[in-house]
């Protein structure tokens, strides 16, 4: 690819430099870590620009959001809009969300996608995901639909502990068992399903 001055990107508005990006980005992050990978480093092995991620995505950070829910955000679509929170028990809610992690750790790539996903979130827990169902919000309603009386502030910090283990639990090197995922999943739906706390950690206004 031939690059450009260095006040523009090779490839600007180019949709085929953004992919050249994120299959790079793809690549050295699995290989290397999140954190031992440099946005020059990106631009280099894409033979682009070294504006080019500030071009396209913003920052670093910006460019892993974006290649975590262009891979894993379809696995979860489907699943999680087909849940009816009326009359599905928070058990099946957790399974249908669990479904995709179990699945994803039995190919070595979806398991790589699994730790970066872990170790970004973990050590990131305040970026801004476009993709529905990588925000707590949608989780929250469901909860909230699932459990009358469950203040919206409760439902959040619930998900947000749930997802925590889960992210743990699945990003670590070896994949779970069956019997460990079952055990995972009737502790996080414990946690998710206990009535409405009337002590001040679980009240709207704190």
């Amino acid at each position: 690819m031939t690059q450009t001055t260095d006040s523009t990107p090779s490839g600007a508005g180019s949709t085929g430099t953004r992919e050249a990006l994120l299959a790079v980005a793809e690549r050295l992050f699995l290989a290397d870590g999140y954190d031992k990978v440099s946005v020059r480093a990106i631009c280099a092995a894409a033979d682009a620009n070294p504006a080019a991620v500030h071009y396209h995505f913003g920052t670093k950070d910006d460019l892993t959001i974006a290649l975590l829910e262009s891979r894993l955000a379809p696995c979860w679509s489907d699943a999680m809009s087909s849940i009816d929170p009326g009359t599905d028990s928070v058990r099946h809610i957790v399974d249908v969300l669990l479904a995709p992690f179990v699945e994803l750790q039995t190919d070595p790539t979806g398991h790589l996608h699994l730790r970066l996903l872990s170790r970004f979130v973990l050590s990131h827990p305040n970026v801004n995901w476009t993709a529905r169902w990588f925000g707590l919000d949608p989780f929250a309603d469901i909860l909230l639909d699932a459990i009358p009386g469950l203040p919206a502030r409760a439902a959040r910090r619930r998900w947000a502990l749930a997802f925590q283990l889960i992210l743990l639990r699945f990003g670590s090197t070896e994949p779970l068992d069956a019997q460990a995922v079952d055990a995972l999943a009737g502790f996080v739906t414990a946690g998710l399903s206990a009535p409405p706390d009337p002590s001040p950690s679980e009240k709207e206004n704190e």
